[in-house]
């Protein structure tokens, strides 16, 4: 149970993240309403509160959160931005999730 809770928080500050700077993006590169940045802006905010409610320490979280940033940008990048991921970006995303999987689910003595 602990475990799936902590992925479900990984999941969801890394969509508040991808989300917010998104709306961002497209205020400022695409010339949207101001009201995208500022919504963006405050989605953000809330990526920060979402990765407190981990129970490790901040250099734990923030170690493993930035492999799941790219696990979710990619399909971020798929589902929403039209971008293609090559077998390379696949493999990656692979590698990467088998790395934050061992830095903080491994069990330790």
């Amino acid at each position: 149970m602990a475990t799936t809770k902590s992925i479900l928080i990984f999941v969801l500050a890394g969509l508040f993240e991808i989300a917010g700077g998104y709306l961002v993006w497209l205020w400022l590169k695409e010339s949207k309403p101001a009201w995208y940045g500022l919504l963006g802006g405050l989605i953000l905010a809330l990526y920060g509160v979402v990765a407190t409610w981990q129970n490790a320490s901040f250099t734990k979280v923030y170690v493993v959160y930035g492999g799941v940033f790219i696990i979710i940008s990619l399909l971020w990048g798929s589902l929403i931005d039209g971008f293609k991921p090559d077998k390379y970006d696949v493999l990656g995303g692979i590698i990467t999730l088998l790395g934050i999987t061992i830095i903080y689910y491994a069990p330790r003595s």
